[in-house]
């Protein structure tokens, strides 16, 4: 079987409290995540999101939050730093059709953090604008057909006409 470890470290100009609010907190969540959750976290806590299954499987506050969606591994790690912190975000992919899309995805929805913890939050439509070239650049680096990618992002834009 195929997988692949995408680690994503970002060095934050935040407090760890701040930005462990930023990725627990339902409503902060919402504003730079790509799906909004409804979650306390809690340990073993599972409910549907974006039509797969979302179960949290550590919490440890102001440190370590995972969960699995869809089967698949994703976790943020935070560590103090003196100058604020670093977020480290890890997915563990299966879906080799799809890796290409999710790399990019996660490219665009990491890079609106730090403007959001600064209060200049960067939209999705801004975020996303360089996503074709980053989902092409994925594509090749996996040595995967990036028409589905293409379709998707081609469907994306057709309901935002």
């Amino acid at each position: 079987m195929w997988h692949y470890v995408r680690v994503v470290e970002l060095g934050l100009s935040h407090s760890v409290d701040r930005v462990w609010r930023a990725v627990s907190v339902p409503d902060e969540l919402a504003s730079w995540f790509p799906a909004a959750v409804d979650w306390t976290p809690a340990k073993g806590e599972s409910f549907e999101a974006g039509g797969a299954t979302l179960e949290v499987t550590e919490v440890e506050p102001q440190r370590l939050l995972a969960w699995t969606f869809a089967g698949e591994l994703q976790m943020f790690e935070i560590q103090a730093l003196e100058e604020g912190c670093r977020l480290t975000f890890t997915h563990v992919f299966d879906d080799r059709t799809l890796a290409a899309q999710t790399a990019a995805g996660w490219d665009a929805y990491l890079s609106r953090l730090e403007p959001y913890l600064s209060g200049t939050p960067v939209t999705e439509e801004t975020a996303h604008e360089h996503w074709a070239v980053v989902h092409e650049h994925y594509a090749e680096k996996f040595g995967v057909d990036p028409g589905p990618g293409r379709k998707f992002a081609a469907s994306l834009r057709g309901s935002q006409d």
